[in-house]
């Protein structure tokens, strides 16, 4: 299924082979010999995404743009299933494994790996050819690739990559900050009410 929103629709190029049950919605350019599986979301919210030629994006994935993050992925791109990546930018000959979620920011260097479950945080950038093993967390820049049980070590890291600050604009010491989080959201993703099916 194909959208209109904020009055863009998907461009696919004609050797593309899209899943009729994959969901593509926005300013979104899908290159040659790339295929979208079932079940996967393609969202772009306010911001473009762009797939190179030959990316395979598997069931179940997500990928989502914002405005001040679009998305833009590289080419022999393996995206897996349930894998989320969100204003990102991802290298060529990439493996994204499963489950694997790539945050707002991040940059993933060409032939990289992000093994089974692993995390690359907001504003993280990884350099070409790097691994983050399975169910491990890479945050940072320069990224730091800890396991997920040196909570105390990612939580420090993390905090100054300001999360709730760069992604939606809010101070994380707000008492209301999830209040004030889901409105702000809730008000920007109301906007594909006026979304138009175009296949």
């Amino acid at each position: 299924m194909q959208f209109e929103h904020l009055g863009n629709a998907p461009r696919i190029h004609p050797d593309a082979v899209i899943a009729p049950t994959a969901v593509l919605s926005g300013d979104i350019t899908i290159g040659a010999g790339t295929q979208v599986l079932h079940g996967a979301v393609i969202t772009a919210e306010g911001g473009p995404i762009t797939l190179g030629e030959n990316v395979i994006v598997m069931e179940n994935a997500l990928i989502r743009a914002s405005a001040t993050n679009p998305v833009h992925i590289g080419d022999h791109v393996l995206v897996g299933p349930m894998a989320s990546i969100s204003g990102a930018t991802v290298g060529n000959e990439v493996f994204l494994a499963t489950g694997t979620r790539v945050f707002n920011g991040a940059r993933v260097g060409d032939r990289s790996e992000v093994r089974i479950n692993a995390v690359v945080h907001l504003r993280t950038v990884l350099p070409e050819q790097t691994i983050v093993p399975i169910g491990w967390v890479a945050v940072g820049n320069p990224a730091q690739i800890l396991p997920a049980d040196r909570h105390e070590e990612i939580w420090a890291a993390q905090k100054e990559l300001d999360f709730p600050g760069y992604v939606f604009g809010l101070d994380r010491e707000t008492p209301d900050l999830m209040a004030q989080l889901t409105e702000r959201y809730g008000s920007s993703l109301s906007r594909h009410r006026h979304d138009r099916r175009v296949d």
